[in-house]
């Protein structure tokens, strides 16, 4: 972005995009544009009295024209109305000059803020669109068909719930360069968004090309020192001496550690051998770990990062498609015991995720397959218009990368969305596990060797949907869909060859070496779960039956 160019703060009424602009235009002394404020002074009266008189179209029809006027403008700060990026014309006008960041809050925020007024209040009225008997759900309702096209259209977004107008300014000035540097979802699909946790903030980057930025953006997040990269076999060989090239051209001494592919490598023996690794290396806690495969890389450096010297600095570079949308992001790392996946770990966020997707190129065809449960089920649980997406476009998924990136990058945002409201995993969080409770039963039954996450995680969504109908809270139509979807990308919907016996006892030990009830994560719509532990074994049992082929 050149330095004269337009910052556009977009997102839902009760974000806080007037404040903060104007907050940002002046610390920039740059001019502040308020599109909303633009349209009353051209229709000479209230954007309730537009709305009234002139209906939803004739107000959008003169907000088209404000908008694209101050797309013209240069070195100026633009707050949108919350309807105004959905339009083709407005999105295409400001993107050519200038980045476009999208402001996030909660449904209870933004009730919160529009009609009891809090810090964020910027003294406008509320909005035509939200009046009526129960302004929350309105709110849910709007805001939940937005979603889609405000994550598809941001270079950046920010979740402000619990940041003051100060703080999210800082965001935005502080990540200016970060944003420069990426471009926008309109050029080769990139997309960013910003992990907010109570221990570290960190950007999530999603795009093409990226990989060969990787040392000028840890540098930008004030890494420095010696990058110890930890990969496995099978990625080192493709991209070890590039990723060494990128980091030394970025004045980082470079060491590696390889390891053998495979989830044998997720031990606390595999562990060890780092530590003596790092310890021989001299490694300080100034210096950082850059963690670049799939989900077993991610998770053995991760733990090995916030365990040596108590926790030093973490860079997540995936490679696979299930660790670019899940994964790297969130802070979940540990390894594997011999009673139980996972048992032993911690949550350490990383300083930075940089997902290139073009990495992908070199997956084998059943990684990325297995990846895209991953991705469906974002949509299941938190996102109908990502649903609807998948399943109108899984053919230009695979032929078309702005595509691909553009759904990768909305798939992180959903999971940095969650994490940041729940970061260990005391509430929301538990959504991400829909289709885990089988699915762990699934890969402990076979030792982990028959399948692949993403493919006992498609088989356990369409288990959980089964027992969603089964306790009367979801249609056959949604279940149908469901495993359509799940078949529309080439993902396995039953078992077969195993007994059922053996994921029964697989997810008990799991419960009880977890000392806890399953909570079962369900569904009364596309993207509307329910936890419930309500679930009998019974229930249990005839639904794994009808998952085993016979």
């Amino acid at each position: 972005m050149a330095i004269g160019k337009n910052i556009i703060i977009a997102g839902f009424s009760g974000t806080g995009k007037s404040q903060v602009a104007r907050e940002v235009a002046e610390r920039l002394n740059w001019k502040f544009i308020d599109t909303d404020d633009e349209v009353v002074k051209c229709a000479g009266k209230s954007i309730d009295a537009i709305f009234r008189e002139e209906g939803e179209a004739g107000f959008r029809e003169l907000e088209r024209r404000v908008v694209k006027e101050a797309s013209l403008q240069s070195q100026s700060v633009i707050a949108l109305g919350g309807g105004a990026i959905l339009d083709r014309q407005n999105y295409d006008s400001l993107a050519r000059n200038g980045i476009i960041v999208c402001l996030e809050a909660k449904v209870e925020t933004i009730y919160r803020r529009l009609f009891q007024r809090d810090v964020h209040d910027t003294g406008n009225e509320v909005r035509p669109l939200l009046d009526g008997d129960n302004p929350m759900e309105r709110i849910g309702l709007l805001k939940a068909s937005r979603q889609f096209a405000y994550a598809n259209s941001a270079d950046w977004t920010i979740h402000t719930d619990s940041l003051s107008i100060n703080e999210v300014a800082d965001e935005i000035i502080r990540s200016r360069s970060l944003i420069n540097r990426r471009g926008s979802p309109g050029e080769d699909g990139n997309n960013s968004c910003w992990v907010e946790t109570l221990s570290r903030s960190y950007p999530v980057f999603v795009g093409g090309g990226l990989l060969d930025e990787l040392g000028v953006s840890m540098r930008e997040i004030g890494l420095s020192g010696t990058s110890v990269v930890i990969s496995d076999e099978n990625i080192f060989s493709f991209y070890g001496n590039r990723v060494k090239a990128v980091l030394e051209d970025a004045g980082f001494k470079v060491v590696s550690f390889v390891v053998s592919p495979g989830e044998m490598s997720k031990s606390l023996e595999q562990a060890r051998s780092i530590y003596d690794f790092l310890i021989g290396q001299h490694i300080e806690r100034s210096d950082t770990i850059v963690a670049m495969g799939g989900g077993v890389v991610g998770d053995l450096a991760g733990f090995v990062a916030a365990t040596f010297l108590r926790g030093i600095s973490l860079v997540q570079v995936p490679t696979s498609l299930l660790a670019m949308v899940d994964a790297s992001i969130g802070g979940k790392v540990g390894v594997n015991h011999p009673r139980g996946k996972n048992l032993i770990g911690s949550f350490y966020q990383p300083n930075m995720v940089l997902a290139d997707y073009q990495t992908l190129s070199t997956l084998p065809p059943r990684e990325m397959t297995s990846g895209w449960a991953e991705v469906i089920k974002y949509g299941l649980i938190a996102d109908k218009t990502l649903f609807e997406f998948l399943q109108a476009n899984a053919v230009a998924m695979k032929l078309n990368s702005a595509v691909l990136a553009r759904v990768i990058g909305r798939s992180a945002a959903i999971k940095a969305d969650i994490v940041s409201e729940d970061e260990k995993e005391k509430g929301k969080r538990i959504l991400l596990n829909y289709g885990h409770t089988i699915a762990h039963g699934l890969e402990a039954a076979t030792q982990y060797e028959q399948f692949l996450h993403g493919e006992a995680v498609s088989i356990g969504m369409v288990g959980a949907a089964s027992i969603s109908q089964k306790m009367g809270f979801l249609s056959s139509d949604v279940a149908r869909s469901q495993k359509r979807l799940l078949e529309q990308f080439g993902l396995p919907v039953k078992f077969s060859a195993i007994d059922v016996n053996d994921v029964l006892d697989a997810m008990n030990r799991d419960k009880k070496a977890r000392r806890k009830s399953v909570q079962w994560v369900l569904l009364r719509d596309i993207g509307s779960p329910i936890v419930c532990d309500e679930v009998t074994e019974q229930t249990v049992r005839y639904v794994l039956q009808e998952l085993r082929e016979s």
